[in-house]
């Protein structure tokens, strides 16, 4: 039986950890050809690496892609290898600072501007001309904070809630050329992010994190996965302009209900796909909590 993906070519940003690299596997087991960008110090080689020794096909493409040749780089790569382009995925990103805003560094700013913003719009728009030619699909990385805001990275939520905004532009302008463009907008994930020992959370932060979810539990990479496949597929193709939501339900959430879920009820799902990066997301890449 054929995936819900076959036939179709992908980019994924970010694609070297995380939620990036658990799309990538997903994607390539439900039969896409995946194009991998991620910094040059992120394992994108081993991820396709990984998905080539499993049977998928997948082309590595390092470098920054909030630089704008690079960017265009990538693109020209999908294009040139596998003769056209079906799926962007913007995953890349980052969450280096925790602070009050009087306290946030002005460096770590312009860093999360750059990465979540810059990479973001570059990449769309190199990437376009080729999706209206197979009135193809954008998928961007939200969040709840986008809609919630984000306390003690004020300028992380704020990105989001630019990215929220840009993709429902980019819906409206180009349904003309049959392109759909959408967010998947999760909670907190089971990655680098989430953890104090990983990440710039404090122990309280990252227990009120997980106790502000309804389902009192992060999420996988593997579920965030799951539903970037199907706005990817075919099966939704009346779904624009989407803010799709999948935060344990954190958004709706009031107190700290997470911390009422029994435990056998908090326990997160198996994986099935073979994840070796979920928490190096952040690994050579300077964080800092500045909460006092």
């Amino acid at each position: 039986m054929a995936g819900r993906l076959q036939g179709k070519v992908a980019i994924i940003t970010g694609a070297g950890a995380g939620i990036g690299e658990a799309i990538a596997h997903k994607f390539a087991r439900e039969g896409a050809k995946v194009v991998l960008a991620g910094l040059p110090d992120d394992p994108v080689e081993d991820v396709a690496r990984a998905i080539r020794e499993n049977g998928g096909e997948a082309e590595a493409c390092p470098g920054d892609v909030a630089d704008e040749q690079a960017a265009r780089r990538c693109v020209e790569k999908a294009v040139e290898r596998f003769g056209k382009l079906d799926v962007l995925v913007n995953n890349a990103g980052v969450f280096i600072e925790v602070a009050e805003c009087q306290d946030y560094s002005v460096e770590a700013f312009d860093q999360t501007i750059r990465n979540n913003i810059r990479s973001t719009f570059l990449m769309t728009k190199f990437a376009l001309p080729h999706l209206q030619k197979t009135r193809g699909v954008v998928l961007s990385a939200g969040s709840e904070s986008g809609e919630m805001g984000e306390g003690n990275n004020a300028p992380y939520g704020g990105t989001k809630g630019f990215i929220h905004a840009f993709m429902k532009g980019v819906a409206f302008e180009q349904g003309q050329y049959g392109v759909r463009a959408n967010c998947v907008c999760p909670g907190p994930i089971d990655t680098a992010w989430t953890h104090k020992e990983t990440g710039p959370m404090d122990a309280q932060m990252e227990k009120m994190t997980v106790a502000g979810t309804v389902l009192g539990r992060r999420g996988t990479p593997e579920e965030m996965a799951n539903i970037y496949a199907f706005l990817a597929s075919d099966e939704a193709s009346y779904v624009t302009g989407a803010l799709w939501y999948a935060d344990g339900g954190t958004t709706i959430a009031k107190g700290g209900p997470g911390q009422q879920v029994p435990g056998t009820l908090a326990e997160q799902p198996q994986p099935t796909l073979p994840l070796e990066h979920s928490h190096d997301g952040l690994k050579n890449k300077h964080t800092e909590n500045r909460l006092h």
